[in-house]
């Protein structure tokens, strides 16, 4: 696989991911889950469906411990790119980690769990093919 192009849910094929401009955070998140070989790494844009973030990212790890150290190494480059300290969430059991850091939110998952939530499917609405 590309780094644009990550494989998707059910239909199998891959799916590119928007572009984001290089040296914004966004692409630090990308490129930084990437790196750590998260798996399915879903970006879905927030501008005009939510005031909250401008992208929201979803990955999963094949363990606890793999989505705990993405979730680790992440908010460390979030520092060192200078965009600030980051918030994290539910690293303890490290199921579901979100990390907060500001512009974009990233949702790190075990498969299981992911499915379970099926946050993509929730903030599909608005997108063609939502049912």
């Amino acid at each position: 696989m590309t780094p644009d192009t990550h494989a998707p849910a059910a239909a199998g094929t891959p799916v590119p991911l928007p572009p984001s401009e290089p040296g914004s955070l966004h692409a630090l998140v990308l490129q930084s889950l990437d790196d750590d070989q998260a798996q399915e790494i879903v970006s879905i844009p927030l501008e005009g469906k939510s005031s909250i973030a401008d992208h929201m990212v979803i990955a999963s790890g094949r363990s606890t411990r793999q989505v705990a150290s993405m979730a680790q190494k992440l908010a460390e480059r979030v520092k060192q790119g200078g965009f600030g300290h980051v918030r994290i969430e539910g690293l303890p059991a490290a199921d579901w980690v979100l990390i907060d850091a500001g512009d974009v939110v990233v949702h790190l998952f075990r498969p299981e769990v992911r499915s379970f939530y099926n946050l993509e499917r929730m903030w599909a609405f608005g997108d063609s093919g939502a049912a």
